[in-house]
């Protein structure tokens, strides 16, 4: 079992390297642009995805994130950059998070993957099913923001 945790946590390192790679030439200012069409900005969608892993792992285990619960308030399902107040993390502060999160999930679930909780949705029921989720959803939001990004270097 230990050997399927390792390569799930060599994806979640892998497909943040190839996040935090796609964003490295994007300025602050051009990480605050919602291009026509678009909901969202690339610092929303960075912001989301670190809220995403660790709310759901909150959801499973109620175990306190390492981010206050502010960031429901600007990076949660239904909002946008429209919400961001004084205390939102700028892009950079999210690069710094993103840069850590894996590695903190990892210093606290390396040996709870497999402990059962009671089902959430779609009838997840232990970390590593929760991460898998969280990866597919990373990976839709690395979508996201090559359009958006298509977008803003073409202008």
């Amino acid at each position: 079992m230990e050997k399927r945790h390792e390569v799930l946590f060599k994806q979640l390192n892998t497909y943040r390297s190839e996040l935090l790679e796609l964003v490295d030439d994007i300025s602050e200012e051009e990480a605050e642009i919602t291009p026509k069409g678009f909901n969202n900005n690339i610092r929303w969608n960075l912001g989301h995805v670190i809220l995403d892993q660790y709310l759901w792992i909150r959801v499973l285990t109620k175990d306190d994130p390492p981010i206050p619960m502010a960031y429901n308030q600007w990076f949660g399902y239904g909002t946008n950059p429209s919400h961001f107040t004084d205390e939102t993390p700028s892009f950079s502060e999210l690069i710094s998070l993103l840069r850590e999160q894996p590695r903190i999930i990892e210093e606290r679930y390396r040996g709870r993957m497999e402990e059962e909780f009671a089902p959430i949705d779609m009838g997840m029921h232990t970390i590593e099913q929760v991460l898998v989720r969280t990866i597919f959803h990373e990976g839709l939001h690395m979508a996201a923001i090559i359009a958006i990004k298509r977008q803003i270097k073409n202008q």
